[in-house]
Formats: structure tokens, C-alpha cells, sequence
């Protein structure tokens, strides 16, 4: 028995301790404007209902990597990581933070501040672009029934498909 879906937290975001067992790479569906304590919410695919949150210094590394249009996000991947170091006052509580992201060329490496007047380095790794375990497209473009397209397109989600693959997969079936 998997105990993974056991351990998950409740909660209306995705917190660091959803990533206890692993990173997770999730694919951007928009970024939203959130509240003042926690002003993005970055949805995505994988974790519908349950936007990741990211901090002041994670949201400095998309707006290097990706510019500052927002709008422009979705589509794009990021690979998310538990880093236990994070700190909150004077706790280590844990925190996420990025290794990966797609539409970058070469490591990408931003000063960040770590505590008042330090600052540390974060380097960010490209997210390969997704490489389908079988050929969703063509299953997809054979299938007859609603029922076979829905399986298809679970299958495709659960092999990681991002974003401008599942668009191309629902063309398919159309």
C-alpha cells in the first residue's frame, strides 16, 4: 500500500509538507492575484483547488527566468522541492522552493536575500521538456468513445504530460 495519499495535509494551497515524499513538477494553468499576506497564486494542473504560493524570493526567480507578465506563465513547468531549511522568525519550518523550470536555456542563478543584509545564491536547473511514455496523440486520434478519451487523457496526466501536450492531446480527440 502507497501510504503517500495518507500523509497529505489539508489545505486550500500546496504546502512543503505535500513534498515530504519527493519534488513535485507541476504545470502552470494561470497565476492569479491572491491576498496581501500572500499576494500569487500560481494554479496548476496537478494540483487543482490548491495553488502553490510561492515566496517574495521564489517570485524574484520567476520574473527573472519568465519575465514579469504573469499571463505569460501558463504552460510553463516548474519542478518544486521541500528545502527544510527555510525559516520562518527564528524556526526552521521548512519551506518550497524551485530547482527546475521549463523555457530556460542554461542554470539559471539569482542572488537571494537569506536573512537582513545576507544574501545567498539559488540556482534554478532547465525542466527538460515532457517526453511522452507512449503516443497519447495517436491513441487519442483512434479512440471512439468518450469513455476511451477520458482514459487516455487520466493516462497522459498521470505520465506527466504539461500543459501545451494536453492542449494538443484534446485537438487530437476533438
Amino acid at each position: 500500500m502507497d501510504m503517500t495519499s495518507t500523509i497529505q495535509p489539508r489545505s486550500d494551497q500546496l504546502n512543503a509538507d505535500d513534498l515530504l515524499t519527493g519534488p513535485m513538477t507541476v504545470t502552470i494553468t494561470e497565476v492569479t492575484q491572491g491576498n496581501a499576506e500572500q499576494p500569487v497564486n500560481v494554479n496548476t494542473v496537478e494540483t487543482p483547488g490548491r495553488p502553490y504560493k510561492p515566496s517574495k524570493s521564489m517570485r524574484r526567480v520567476m520574473v527573472t527566468a519568465w519575465g514579469k507578465d504573469a499571463n505569460a506563465y501558463a504552460g510553463k513547468r516548474l519542478t518544486l522541492f521541500r528545502n527544510p531549511k527555510i525559516r520562518f522568525g527564528k524556526d526552521e519550518v521548512g519551506g518550497i522552493e524551485i530547482s527546475h523550470m521549463s523555457d530556460i536555456d542554461a542554470d539559471l542563478k539569482v542572488s537571494l536575500t537569506a536573512t537582513r543584509g545576507k544574501k545567498k545564491l539559488h540556482t534554478v536547473k532547465p525542466l527538460a521538456p515532457y517526453t511522452p511514455s507512449q503516443d497519447f496523440l495517436a491513441l487519442m486520434a483512434s479512440a471512439s468513445t468518450g469513455g476511451e478519451k477520458n482514459a487516455i487523457w487520466q493516462q497522459a496526466t498521470e505520465d506527466g504530460a504539461d500543459q501545451t501536450y494536453l492542449v494538443r492531446l484534446k485537438e487530437a480527440g476533438s
